[in-house]
């Protein structure tokens, strides 16, 4: 007898609930992973829609004049703004035109991100998450079909980036949710901070996607995004199982086929989740209150088999008020909102100011920015594997903030270091600035959206990570903004601005740090007893 290749024989050694688990890590991932594939397009296509119009004039103009004085110079006329900028892009205030696009989206995402939330927990997530990825493709192609239709009007594009901004809230109370759902505390941190990553392959995937129809069809970068995204809705609809309970509740069923339940008396489970009941195996609705108290030696009733199940209950929604007063949702989304203030002004304006301050051209700074995300992808995978050992989330993410500020004041210098020492700031500075901020918006929200106080209400994990994300949004949209305006007087302001921020979001730690430092067990900072403020 042949024995059993080595590749089935791991295939077979993994049970039927850890297959489930790996299909909901991958489900997952690829979901998110599409959702920050469709929100790259735009700072690739910026380039597009306006371009250097005064070197394609120039250019023209020395062809013309080279021509002779005999020929008339009709190249130039052909190059006017329209040939080289999309209007309404191609005035003098493009960048502010360009902004508002930006800050239409992030401001739209902060605001939605707390109704999404409060939305989500009362609907089947699987359900919530398959419509706003389909409308979320919706918005997205419709933002390339203002090219396919030659759409000048900055109205339709503003309203398409509020919309999309508004239904992609959908997508992280969702699988945050799910992924929660299916991973316990134990070791939540390293695996939520592998999971995370999906937001930096996003990123890549979205860049080589749009980059390659930008030059020749700018539209297509936002149509084949948009399509991707909307295929993997339907795919969610499909595939994605939102809780545990939901496959036993599936196999109880299939289990007793033709049986009728008829529940006769019920028992409160544990944290009001679960309830028993009798099943009997005929039509009969015999009392079981009466079956038991009857004499059996004075009167003969008939034996009926029953089968003792679970009914899973619906556990109440959770209230917005009520999601606040869980200690350490406040701190925490405050914290994020100064850390992912300083990781979204990265995002913006890190290419930029490579190019000004290493002297290198644009597409050596983008790739050079890249490293960035890699020390980012790095950072939430070690704040993850730290804060599971330690049992300390907040400490973790208190201790990173301050070596931060000193990262930040040693890359503000980076003009004065070569290649290398570049390379390395990039890298730990993304580990850095990104620990926190990815450890806050997966491992922390769902220990909070989790806590005993909750009773096992898996369904306020939406809540809670709507409010701890939706707060962080709110710092999104405003570091870029202050950059803008900072910058103009120099980069040093710029720095100084992050720093102060990385400062605030660790005084806002202080007293969940000390409560963890004083507690002598090592458990993440939902599980430890916290009095109200």
């Amino acid at each position: 007898m042949a024995t059993v290749p080595p590749g089935i024989r791991l295939l077979v050694s993994f049970d039927r609930d850890q297959w489930y688990r790996a299909l909901t890590f991958i489900l997952t991932f690829l979901l998110y992973t599409s959702f920050h594939l469709s929100r790259k397009p735009i700072s690739i296509v910026k380039s597009e829609l306006h371009k250097n119009c005064s070197s394609v004039n120039e250019l023209a103009t020395i062809v013309s004049s080279g021509s002779g004085s005999g020929q008339p110079p009709s190249l130039p006329s052909l190059h006017t703004d329209m040939d080289c900028s999309w209007k309404p892009f191609d005035k003098k205030n493009y960048k502010q035109l360009l902004g508002t696009m930006d800050y239409s989206f992030l401001c739209a995402y902060a605001v939605g991100m707390y109704l999404s939330g409060i939305i989500g927990e009362r609907l089947p997530i699987r359900l919530f998450l398959t419509v706003g990825m389909l409308t979320s493709g919706l918005f997205t192609c419709l933002f390339g079909l203002g090219y396919v239709y030659n759409i000048h009007n900055l109205g339709f594009y503003i309203f398409v980036q509020v919309a999309n901004g508004l239904v992609q809230t959908t997508g992280w109370p969702s699988v945050v949710t799910c992924i929660s759902n299916w991973f316990g505390k134990g070791r939540r941190g390293l695996i939520m901070g592998l999971w995370n990553s999906h937001t930096s392959v996003g990123n890549i995937l979205g860049s080589l996607i749009a980059g390659y129809w930008v030059s020749s069809n700018w539209g297509m970068s936002f149509i084949v995004p948009g399509i991707i995204i909307a295929v993997m809705g339907v795919i969610c609809f499909f595939f994605l199982i939102e809780h545990p309970n939901d496959l036993k509740s599936m196999h109880a069923q299939s289990s007793s086929p033709g049986k009728s339940q008829v529940p006769s008396k019920s028992w409160t489970g544990v944290n009001g989740q679960t309830e028993m009941y009798m099943q009997y195996k005929d039509n009969k609705t015999q009392s079981y209150d009466t079956e038991l108290l009857l004499p059996r030696d004075s009167v003969c009733v008939p034996a009926q088999p029953v089968v003792v199940v679970k009914r899973e209950s619906e556990p109440s929604a959770i209230s917005f008020m009520g999601a606040l007063r869980i200690p350490g949702v406040i701190e925490f989304s405050l914290c994020l909102l100064f850390a992912k203030l300083v990781s979204y002004t990265f995002l913006f304006w890190l290419p930029l100011y490579i190019t000004k301050a290493a002297h290198l051209d644009a597409k050596k700074a983008g790739d050079l920015s890249t490293l960035f995300d890699v020390g980012g992808i790095v950072g939430g995978i070690l704040a993850g594997v730290i804060s599971d050992k330690l049992g300390k989330r907040a400490t973790t993410c208190a201790v990173m903030l301050l070596l931060a500020a000193p990262t930040l004041y040693g890359f503000s210098m980076i003009s004065e270091f070569g290649l290398g020492p570049t390379i390395g700031m990039l890298l730990v500075c993304g580990c850095l600035v990104n620990g926190p901020y990815s450890l806050i918006t997966t491992a922390v929200s769902a220990d909070l959206g989790t806590h005993k106080s909750l009773k096992g209400n898996a369904r306020a994990l939406s809540t809670v990570t709507a409010i701890i994300d939706g707060t962080g949004s709110v710092g999104a949209a405003l570091g870029p903004l202050l950059a803008g305006v900072l910058s103009a007087g120099g980069w040093d302001r710029v720095f100084y601005m992050l720093m102060t921020a990385d400062f605030l979001a660790l005084l806002l730690l202080l007293r969940l740090v000390s409560k963890e430092l004083t507690s002598t067990k090592s458990r993440p900072i939902s599980a430890v007893e916290l009095k109200e403020h």
